[in-house]
């Protein structure tokens, strides 16, 4: 499994640097669509989403960056044998561009559902990332979910080797987890789902919560303060 995904990271790293934009962040927001999450409760995380990028704070963050700009798509994941719903990759450096994406998430369709496939969400995550045009300083999965992987039926992408993937390819992977399914989920994102420089985990107590909690994560990852992550973590 090692070397393969090693030559995995090789391909991903080995798109023209040149075709490339720069951006201060390329952030892949991926969104649980399980099971477990009802119809209202995709919508709560949708909504929350849009309502963050609309936030002035979310928006003055961005522009803070030396670049001023991000890159930022989502990623809905569910069972892990069928493939998730890939939004595209957005260039955000000002107010009207995150209009524009708050727009696009709020409307985006529930199309997948099933098992909890959280490793092949974050795997599917990353390859995205590799072939999205842009070149960020940064590059982070920001994961949201309200349960713990489920056993594979059949050979998928599970979370150990989506962690080792994103270490490869200089990703770090942030949670927000979900406790009205699982009270001491946050203990097991910090575990088993986050991952590299500056990585840490939140919470939302419900879904009603999330709209809170996404805002106040997006917030830290966006404005990146690695010594403030490591000691919160």
């Amino acid at each position: 499994m090692r070397p393969l995904l090693a030559l995995l990271a090789l391909a991903l790293a080995a798109a023209p640097a040149a075709a490339e934009e720069r951006v201060d962040l390329e952030l892949a927001l991926a969104v649980d669509a399980s099971f477990s999450v009802d119809e209202a409760e995709f919508r709560l995380q949708m909504d929350g989403v849009a309502a963050a990028f609309r936030d002035p704070e979310i928006q003055e963050a961005i522009a803070s960056g030396p670049i001023g700009a991000i890159a930022v798509a989502l990623v809905v994941w569910a069972e892990p044998t069928i493939p998730k719903d890939l939004g595209p990759w957005m260039r955000i450096a000002g107010p009207a561009d995150a209009e524009a994406f708050a727009r696009l998430v709020e409307s985006f369709p529930r199309r997948v559902s099933g098992g909890t496939g959280v490793g092949s969400g974050i795997g599917a995550a990353a390859r995205w990332m590799g072939r999205n045009g842009y070149a960020g300083t940064r590059k982070v999965i920001d994961v949201s979910g309200d349960g713990k992987e489920t056993p594979a039926r059949d050979y998928v992408v599970l979370l150990p080797q989506a962690r080792a993937m994103a270490d490869s390819l200089g990703i770090t992977v942030n949670g927000l987890a979900i406790l009205n399914e699982e009270p001491e989920l946050d203990r097991y994102y910090r575990e088993e789902v986050a991952t590299g420089f500056g990585s840490f985990v939140m919470t939302a107590e419900t879904m009603a919560d999330f709209p809170d909690a996404m805002r106040r994560k997006l917030k830290r990852e966006i404005e990146h303060k690695p010594e403030v992550a490591r000691a919160l973590r």
